[in-house]
């Protein structure tokens, strides 16, 4: 029991890792998507075909194959990035594949007539789209992007594979001083429960202050 109490603070540092990864990815995935997810519902078609191949190619690859294309590829040319920011971009691009899709999703499903009623009475696109779409869109995406953060946190456990200290990481080289695995991956275990069910609840809030505010 000393043993694992003198290398359970070993976690926190990896657990602090895993909690800057997934909350940078979803600030870079979050409003990047809902621009390309803006950008395929109502873009021309010069702009929708570039979208639409960066949607489908980033949602057809493997996360892990993106986060070595994103960790390893610069190298080739010279460009060295640190380990953090390239594993967050590589978490933030594939978000941003999956919530431009949700992001289209939801805007499609307002039926026309909402735009057209909005341009009639004198407002601009933009102000259409700020004023009454996308009011009505953040309800339908809200619970399909909570999922996807919860897999955005998931997913981070595969950093670890590219050197990057994690949680999963950190528990790793705790077991292999301590020969304890059952204990420490059911802690991990239990602190990913922890994170994605908290996520959770806030999605669920979220829904409910949207649905009254209706």
């Amino acid at each position: 029991m000393e043993t694992l109490l003198a290398n359970w603070m070993v976690l926190p540092a990896g657990l602090v890792v895993t909690v800057e990864v997934a909350l940078a990815s979803i600030v870079v995935g979050t409003p990047l998507g809902l621009l390309i997810g803006l950008g395929l519902a109502y873009g021309t078609w010069v702009v929708r075909l570039p979208l639409r191949l960066y949607v489908d190619l980033m949602r057809g690859l493997p996360l892990l194959v993106t986060i070595f294309a994103i960790f390893y590829g610069p190298t080739a040319f010279g460009i060295a990035i640190p380990s953090l920011p390239s594993v967050a971009l590589a978490l933030g691009l594939f978000m941003a594949a999956h919530m431009a899709e949700i992001t289209r999703g939801a805007v499609s499903a307002i039926p026309g007539e909402q735009m057209e009623a909005a341009r009639s009475i004198g407002l601009g696109f933009w102000e259409s789209l700020k004023s009454v779409i996308l009011p009505q869109a953040v309800r339908q995406a809200g619970p399909p992007w909570t999922n996807l953060c919860i897999e955005i946190v998931k997913g981070t456990s595969l950093v670890s594979l590219v050197g990057v200290a994690d949680l999963l990481l950190s528990a790793r080289h705790v077991i292999e001083r301590t020969r304890e695995p059952l204990f420490f991956y059911f802690m991990i275990g239990l602190i990913y429960f922890v994170i994605n069910f908290g996520i959770s609840r806030f999605g669920a809030y979220l829904e409910r202050r949207f649905t009254y505010a209706r």
